[in-house]
């Protein structure tokens, strides 16, 4: 046997370094095997995928990338934080683990609580008002719960001064010390001005919030008066940059509410808690969460604070905006990739919606599963033991970089505008986050970003998952949208027809060939029609499928020979419509063609009306 040196010996020693120039030829010469022409540089952008805000994600990053265009993101608990708000991270303890409840019943709640607490839970966030528990129900939701062990973090609405009263007479009530209470009494005046909308002058608020900070801050060390939220932009379809952007106005709104009302810089800068979607686009989430750090960082010394100060607290919830309808299931795998970027990018606590989230009240099933998706991975993938594991990685520091720098000018342009509750009342924010939703629901109705379950490999026979319908969420402002809403509503439009037909609308694919001809666009024309609620039926004669329209499915080659001819048969035979699965050729007969990349939303909503389907 061979014993290697100890000498720093390494593997690829023997093997001279590849430059990226020899990098780009080889993709130049894979690219124009599949047609198109690039050389150098631009074989490289050509592998580009592009993002929101104007970023884009390149397929090859190295160290040049970084070095003299990226600030150094220093280190762990030390501004600017980007690698994390304290020296050791997460790696303690894990996360906190944050369960959301909303159910109106207190009893109810009560059981869901003391189960969560009993099972891994470690902080409760409670929608508490109209929208979810009522405010004098409190007590009795938290009954069993030992308050100086279980922080409690509240999401009152307009209602945050009367429900913040009610979580401190609780603590009163039941001998907790002030200096062992913790957790967010919830006050957001901004996000609930973006949430109900009006012209309200969020002065009153804002005192009303100035004035409970002021009280934690004097009595009530470990508990925080303000949440900076930003799911209201995420919700209403913003960009990564938006909400980041928004957050930063809202959080220096505060700061200049608190400093104003006499708090110290530093005081006020304690009492501020900061709320961020976490979505399934991994890499995004960690970079949005450690670029908010550094946004904060910066916001803060800028203000004249001591640098400690500026160390953000983040709280990540898990995109209610990626929570599908149809086939929910999905919903745990898309958390569990959201949890999993949240941990890596660094956040504080997190929330994991449970799957059932866009369906109504979850169950006790949906509950353990989002509770338990945080414990696997903290206790069993052992995700926080390394602090800012993707730290050093040339494509996440750029990242970061990059959308520190798109999140900074939506900054500015707030604060030209005179700040966010000035650009709130004036409609430029909604008509700026309808924008970029516009946008993204082209990619989502192109299916270049596809909806598992939903818009690729729907199930129309699968039952729906009932559940008891939630409160309803403070309306008036800001939008709520969700990327699955354009399929959803061509569902119920099936939905209503089988429920009164017996049937669902149905399209016949007619194949021409054999299998190794026809499989692939079958396969994809059956996709697509069942991401509209529409039956596709293969097998037999278009006679007896009962079907008015068909969709020729075979080989470009086949398609020459025979398409014009299958189509006049298919009208013949009763076909009002005849519908070609690949790219636009020209041939007589064929009304409409189908491909990769086709506007799927519009297509299928068409086909709707044509079979008479209300």
């Amino acid at each position: 046997m061979t014993v290697l040196p100890d000498d720093g010996f390494s593997l690829a020693a023997d093997f001279p370094d590849a430059t990226r120039e020899q990098w780009q030829r080889l993709v130049a010469g894979v690219l124009s095997k599949a047609g198109t022409a690039a050389e150098g540089p631009a074989a490289e952008e050509a592998l580009a995928t592009p993002l929101e805000d104007g970023l884009a994600t390149r397929p090859l990053y190295a160290a040049e990338d970084t070095e003299g265009s990226v600030p150094a993101p220093g280190v762990p608990g030390f501004a600017p934080f980007v690698r994390g708000a304290r020296p050791e991270g997460n790696a303690v303890s894990g996360w906190d683990v944050r369960q959301h409840h909303g159910r109106p019943d207190p009893r109810a709640a009560n059981e869901a609580v003391l189960a969560d607490l009993e099972n891994g839970v470690t902080s409760l966030w409670l929608t508490v008002g109209p929208a979810g528990l009522p405010v004098e129900a409190l007590p009795t939701a938290l009954d069993g719960v030992y308050l100086d062990l279980a922080p409690v973090v509240l999401d009152a609405g307009p209602d945050f001064e009367p429900a913040a009263r009610a979580l401190l007479k609780l603590h009163e009530d039941r001998d907790v010390p002030p200096a062992a209470a913790r957790g967010n009494l919830g006050a957001d005046p901004l996000g609930t001005l973006a949430r109900t909308g009006g012209d309200t002058d969020p002065a009153g608020p804002l005192a009303a919030a100035a004035a409970l900070a002021a009280e934690c801050a004097a009595g009530h060390p470990g508990l925080r008066a303000l949440t900076v939220d930003a799911l209201p932009y995420h919700e209403a379809g913003g960009s990564a940059a938006q909400e980041l952007g928004l957050s930063l106005a809202t959080g220096v709104a505060y700061l200049r509410a608190l400093t104003d009302a006499g708090l110290g810089l530093e005081a006020a800068c304690a009492q501020l808690e900061f709320r961020y979607a976490a979505t399934a686009d991994q890499f995004l989430t960690v970079a949005k969460l450690r670029a908010a750090r550094r946004l904060w960082s910066r916001v803060c010394e800028a203000s004249g604070a001591a640098p400690a100060a500026g160390a953000q607290l983040q709280h990540a919830v898990t995109s209610p905006v990626m929570m599908t309808r149809r086939d929910p299931w999905v919903n745990m795998l898309r958390t569990t990739v959201a949890t999993l970027a949240a941990g890596v990018g660094g956040a504080d606590a997190v929330t994991v919606l449970p799957f059932d989230h866009a369906l109504g009240l979850p169950d006790a099933f949906a509950r353990r599963i989002a509770r338990n998706t945080s414990t696997i991975l903290v206790e069993e993938s052992h995700l926080a033991r390394v602090v800012d594991p993707a730290g050093g990685s040339w494509y996440v520091e750029k990242l970061t970089d990059e959308l520190a720098h798109a999140a900074w000018e939506v900054f500015r342009r707030t604060e030209r505008e005179g700040g966010l509750a000035a650009a709130l009342r004036s409609g430029r924010v909604a008509r700026d986050l309808a924008a970029t939703w516009e946008q993204r629901k082209q990619q989502l109705a192109r299916r270049r970003e596809p909806v598992t379950g939903v818009s690729e490999f729907p199930h129309l026979a699968e039952k729906p998952v009932q559940r008891d319908p939630a409160p309803q969420p403070p309306s008036g402002g800001l939008p709520r949208v969700r990327r699955d809403e354009a399929y959803e509503a061509l569902r119920a439009r099936s939905d209503a027809h089988l429920a009164a037909t017996g049937t669902r609308p149905r399209v016949f694919l007619a194949t021409i060939g054999p299998a190794a001809a026809h499989t692939a666009r079958a396969a994809f024309a059956a996709n697509l029609l069942q991401a509209g609620g529409i039956e596709p039926v293969t097998g037999g004669t278009f006679e007896e499928s009962g079907a008015t329209e068909a969709v020729l499915c075979s080989s470009d080659a086949l398609y020459a020979e025979q398409a014009e001819e299958t189509a006049a048969a298919l009208r013949a035979a009763g076909a009002r419509h005849v519908v070609l699965a690949g790219r636009p050729a020209g041939y007589a007969g064929i009304d409409t063609y189908v491909h990769a990349g086709c506007d799927a939303v519009a297509v299928l909503s068409a086909t709707l009306d044509r079979l008479g389907v209300a």
